[in-house]
C-alpha cells in the first residue's frame, strides 16, 4: 500500500512494475489515470491548480487505501496525486489496485477514485483561457457515486 502527493509527474509503467514485481498471487490489476482536460464546462482551460493540506492529505489517502484493502481484498495498491499548476494533457492522478481477482481490483480502483473525487482534501482552481479563475466544487454525480459506496458498506 502506498500513497504519494507530489508536484512531479509519474511514470505509469515504472509505477506498475514496482507495485507488481514481487507478488505472483496477483491475478488482476486495475489502473486509472486522470488527466487535465483542455476544457471546463464548455470553455477553454489554460491551467488547473491543485492544492492540498500536507500531512492531512496523505493521512486521509492512507486511511481510504486501507479501507479499500479491507473491503476488496486488495493485495497491493498505489495512489499518486499531483499538486501544483498543471496544463491540459498533464497527468493528475494514478490509482492502481491489485487483487487475486479482477472484480476486486476493478471495484477497489473505482472506490478509490470515487473517494478522491469527493472526499480527499484537495482543492482545484481552474484558470480559463479568458483569464477567469474559479474554484471547482464536487459534481453531484461524483457525490452520488461516493454515497453509493457508503450505503453498500453494510
Amino acid at each position: 500500500m502506498a500513497v504519494r502527493v507530489s508536484t512531479a509527474d509519474f511514470d505509469i509503467s515504472a509505477e506498475m512494475a514496482r507495485l507488481t514485481a514481487s507478488d505472483t498471487a496477483i491475478g488482476g490489476v486495475a489502473l486509472f489515470v486522470g488527466k487535465v482536460r483542455d476544457h471546463a464546462n464548455g470553455e477553454a482551460l489554460a491551467e488547473l491548480t491543485l492544492e492540498h493540506y500536507p500531512g492531512m492529505t496523505e493521512a486521509e489517502l492512507e486511511r481510504i487505501e486501507a479501507e479499500a484493502q479491507r473491503r476488496f481484498q486488495v493485495s497491493a495498491s498505489l495512489i499518486v496525486h499531483r499538486v501544483g499548476t498543471l496544463k491540459p494533457g498533464d497527468n493528475i492522478v494514478l490509482v492502481i489496485a491489485c487483487a487475486s481477482h479482477r472484480q476486486n481490483a476493478f471495484a477497489a480502483a473505482e472506490f478509490l477514485m470515487d473517494y478522491l473525487k469527493t472526499r480527499a482534501p484537495f482543492w482545484k482552481k481552474e484558470v480559463l483561457a479568458s483569464g477567469e479563475a474559479r474554484w471547482v466544487d464536487a459534481r453531484e454525480s461524483d457525490d452520488m457515486a461516493a454515497a453509493a459506496w457508503e450505503s453498500a458498506q453494510g
